[in-house]
């Protein structure tokens, strides 16, 4: 099975990363703050429309393009600033699982992720079963 598809939409900037804790009944407590909550609820709405009738199976390739909107920079350009590959996959992963393109992220064997500059923003996903 392979899955591609473009989100048009300005990418969320919020990350994973950003999780506060909190102090309940004197134990942490870990929780999304609200501009998070606000990124995974746009990511999620999005994907919702290109999840698979059956999760995908076995080991996955995924590749994910990250298109901000581009305003002094060349359209195409890398983005080199802030925030980092790893934690937008992240989020998009934990998004990705609970819409249900798999079970669990931890089957995704081969990931490409890039981020650029784009004078159309959004972002590029394609999701494979990577053979046996």
């Amino acid at each position: 099975m392979r899955l591609e598809f473009f989100l048009p939409m300005i990418p969320p900037t919020a990350t994973h990363q950003e999780k506060q804790v909190g102090v309940v009944n004197g134990k942490p407590v870990f929780y999304d703050p609200p501009q998070v909550r606000d990124a995974r609820a746009k990511l999620t709405a999005h994907l919702g429309a290109y999840r698979p009738q059956q999760p995908m199976e076995g080991a996955l390739r995924l590749v994910v393009k990250w298109c901000f909107p581009r305003g002094e920079h060349k359209d195409g350009e890398y983005r080199t600033s802030r925030p980092d590959t790893d934690n937008l996959q992240k989020l998009l992963k934990d998004c990705m699982t609970a819409v249900g393109f798999w079970k669990d992220d931890a089957q995704v064997a081969s990931e490409v992720c890039e981020k650029f500059w784009a004078e159309i923003p959004g972002i590029y996903i394609r999701a494979e079963e990577a053979g046996p």
